[in-house]
């Protein structure tokens, strides 16, 4: 078929009929599908049901120092646990704060002490006249939720396949003291699968701002998430280039085992240099007297180090690689030189990002909601809800079925051509 584009009106009037009745067909279904959140499937959970059997009654549960793991203290984490979560995070266990089961959580309580107490003796950002950030969008839209949640000012810098705009990055860090952050998805990014080039980290890491009181908020949630064995996406440190550039205290790094073990019931950590620990700890020895620690020798034992964390994650690749590659393949051969969308072929990661023609997301959400099927909210990857094209849509493969997941993705091309036929005719 060739591009709607060039259509006459004719023909499209003609495709719209011909696909109004299949959209009919697909409601006459009743479904009931969920593909807005990147929530891992029954089958993945299953992977990691053995943790449960690694501890008992009749289980030592003293760490390799001694440490009474189900009582009071250790503030920053067991020592087993801070070196593995430092293997993944590719940092020393010294760099490391062991906290609870979310990063999301980890990252919300940063921003807040940000606000309540400042960065390191600087002034609270609750007494300053406005607190910005920098948004790399599409991006993670509960990032935008926690900034938005605290009144903070929230600036689109658009992604590139090599990463963030840095031009753009470098000129308003290095301009505006009021710019305080930025989000990062580094690694196969929330949407689009997208790893950050090692030229866009080295410019992370020599970045100049205004403001002393400046961080990159690096949530490597998907450090590890490869699809493929033998094809995988390679992201360098950003502490340790940091480092190098003579910005040591400029980045929080976050990472957890959300969607390696249990979402519910994982460990999260934060990696920073010795001033930001310091600085961090202050507030840590209020909040508590020390997270889970029963949790986190559960997760050591099970993995026993980072080669067992690497053998688990290609059982979880194994489950979603065939999903990932569903959805894609469908997209190729549906809309494939139609000229109506645009999307990535991730190497990693939890999502797939789609570009619709302009002014046509909410619309093919609406019409996928209206025939059973929930993708997340159109606009949700943009600050504010407000996507100014209204052409991303993040599609989450992991939850469903197969065999629902090919259902879901049909309606969704359906949907995306219907939209698109509706858009041009109205231009007509």
């Amino acid at each position: 078929m060739k591009p709607y584009r060039e259509m006459s009106k004719e023909e499209l009037l003609a495709l719209k009929e011909e696909l109004d009745a299949q959209y009919r067909e697909v409601q006459a279904k009743d479904l009931h599908l969920d593909m807005s959140r990147g929530k891992p499937s029954a089958e993945q959970l299953d992977l990691s049901m053995g943790m449960m059997d690694v501890l008992n009654s009749s289980t030592d549960l003293k760490d390799s120092e001694g440490v009474d793991c189900r009582n009071y203290g250790v503030l920053d984490g067991v020592k087993e646990a801070k070196e593995l979560l430092g293997q993944m995070s590719e940092v020393s266990p010294d760099k490391i704060i062991i906290y609870g089961n979310s990063s999301l959580n980890v990252m919300y309580d940063t921003v807040a002490r940000s606000m309540t107490h400042g960065v390191m003796g600087s002034t609270p950002w609750c007494k300053l006249d406005k607190v910005k950030f920098l948004c790399p969008v599409p991006g993670y839209d509960r990032h935008f939720t926690i900034t938005e949640y605290f009144g903070i000012e929230m600036i689109n810098v658009p992604m590139t396949p090599t990463g963030p705009d840095m031009d753009m990055v470098e000129e308003l860090v290095s301009s505006d003291p009021a710019i305080k952050g930025i989000w990062c998805v580094p690694k196969y990014s929330n949407p689009q699968g997208i790893t950050y080039s090692d030229e866009t980290v080295r410019r992370f890491a020599r970045l100049k701002p205004a403001a002393e009181d400046f961080r990159i908020y690096w949530d490597n949630a998907y450090c590890v998430h490869h699809l493929y064995d033998d094809d995988q996406d390679f992201l360098i440190e950003i502490l340790g280039e940091c480092e190098k550039a003579g910005n040591p205290d400029m980045v929080y790094k976050f990472c957890s085992t959300s969607k390696i073990t249990f979402p519910g019931s994982g460990v999260a950590c934060i990696a920073a240099s010795p001033n930001n620990l310091k600085d961090i700890k202050k507030q840590l020895t209020v909040q508590t007297i020390g997270h889970d620690k029963v949790n986190q020798l559960r997760h050591v034992r099970f993995f026993k180090n980072l080669d067992g964390i690497h053998e688990h994650m290609r059982k979880h690749a194994a489950i979603m690689r065939p999903k990932f590659e569903a959805v894609l393949d469908t997209l190729d051969k549906e809309l494939g030189g139609l000229e109506i969308g645009s999307w990535i072929r991730p190497k990693g990661g939890y999502f797939i990002s789609f570009d619709a023609m302009e002014g046509c997301a909410k619309a093919i959400v609406a019409k996928c909601r209206e025939a059973g099927v929930v993708l997340t909210g159109a606009g949700a990857t943009y600050p504010y809800g407000k996507d100014p094209k209204d052409s991303n849509i993040r599609i989450a493969p992991s939850y469903p079925t197969k065999e629902e997941l090919a259902m879901a993705t049909d309606l969704f091309v359906l949907c995306v051509k219907l939209a698109s036929v509706e858009k041009l005719l109205e231009t007509m």
